[in-house]
């Protein structure tokens, strides 16, 4: 099937990625040229790894797009700065009505899809952006935050972090009731980031299926923040969605010894510039490229589809791609328009058209509308927690 076919067939389905970092590329942007006009996304703009041409040629229906803020920022610094970021997504929405539709529910998604535009939709990645507080959660999510990633690469004070020290043991008490109140909201539990045993817990403590919105299989790439075995497992029989990331330091084994590296280069970078996260994202960013390009293949991808259709079933597979998250994503992936190269490779494997949409985004539809349904029925038996982390978890 044709490359331009493929984009037909994604668009159908609809293609709906998990994690697009395009608003922390603009923000750091502007950040860095404050006197210069923003790109116009309607024509290319190869500087990022996203522009609308290229989200259009690679079939791409639907978009969470990231609020990611620095996850070491103190409390008020992130919840600031995480609506400073769900700012840039509205005001992205609005640049460009005739490309981009907000979106929140499942129903929006297919809406907005039918008209021919992106439904896009906010994705919040790392529990540093409430603060410890549910009633700034519940902000959040009026603002239209559809998940919110439990942890990012440090530990939260309720949760542990795949890459931080890990001093909970997984949730506390209060991370536990930070689960169920976005269960009452219709906020989608993702599981990215977060430590092993965060992600058995969360899966058990949730009313709702789980997301990963941006991991791959750690059998295949060992680093923490992908995902073993025992947990693929518990995704597929309680009906959640590991959404493959692109990353190269995520996907091939070569990248993954880098990012171990790497773990250990930010540790030390944190210690060399302490309270200047902006200077460690630098430094960090320049050591990577110093590494050199690692290469990652639609046939990379499609292994880690392969291994989680494996181990958790065909229903449990997504697409989260993590474009403008990282440095490079190599030569063969290199942008938003290149989704079609891995369903092709995923279609030479034997997969039927309805699979690949299922993988697409018909999965991540279906969990959706799962959290929609339990989030009515807890939104009619219980009213908004007051909990605080103070009285659930003590001093």
């Amino acid at each position: 099937m044709p490359r331009e076919d493929l984009a037909h067939l994604l668009r159908d389905a609809p293609l709906i990625d998990g994690h697009n970092d395009l608003l922390w590329a603009l923000r750091s942007a502007h950040r860095n040229s404050p006197d210069e006009p923003q790109p116009d996304l309607r024509e290319p703009y190869p500087v990022f790894m996203t522009d609308l041409p290229r989200m259009h040629a690679g079939g791409v229906g639907g978009q969470f797009w990231s609020v990611y803020v620095p996850s070491d920022l103190s409390p008020h610094e992130a919840v600031t700065q995480t609506l400073e970021q769900i700012d840039g997504y509205h005001r992205l929405v609005a640049r460009y009505p005739e490309h981009l539709g907000a979106a929140r529910t499942a129903d929006d998604v297919q809406r907005v899809c039918e008209s021919g535009r992106v439904a896009s939709m906010v994705g919040v990645e790392g529990g540093q952006s409430i603060g410890c507080s549910l009633g700034a959660l519940r902000m959040l999510a009026r603002l239209g935050a559809g998940y919110m990633t439990l942890t990012h690469n440090d530990d939260t004070p309720w949760a542990d972090s795949a890459t931080g020290d890990r001093a909970h043991g997984g949730l506390t008490p209060f991370g536990e009731e930070v689960v169920r109140e976005m269960n009452r909201l219709g906020m989608l539990v993702d599981c990215s980031h977060v430590s092993d045993d965060v992600m058995r817990r969360a899966i058990e403590v949730s009313d709702a299926p789980v997301v990963f919105s941006h991991s791959s299989a750690r059998a295949l790439a060992d680093v923490p923040r992908n995902v073993p075995d025992d947990v693929l497992d518990l995704v597929g029989r309680t009906g959640g969605v590991v959404m493959v990331a692109f990353v190269p330091w995520f996907v091939t084994e070569q990248g993954a010894a880098i990012s171990r590296a790497g773990l250990d280069v930010t540790r030390r970078l944190r210690k060399e510039y302490p309270g200047d996260p902006l200077a460690v994202e630098k430094a960090i960013d320049e050591w990577f490229a110093e590494q050199g390009e690692v290469e990652v293949t639609p046939a990379n991808v499609a292994d880690h589809i392969d291994h989680v259709r494996e181990v958790a079933g065909i229903d449990a597979i997504g697409i989260g791609g993590d474009y403008d998250g990282v440095p490079t994503m190599g030569s063969h992936l290199s942008d938003v328009s290149t989704y079609p190269l891995v369903f092709a490779e995923l279609r030479d494997r034997g997969y039927a058209d309805e699979e690949l949409q299922q993988i697409a985004g018909r999965n991540i539809l279906r969990l959706m509308r799962e959290a929609e349904t339990v989030a009515a029925r807890l939104q009619s038996e219980r009213e908004p927690s007051l909990a605080t982390i103070e009285q659930l978890d003590g001093d």
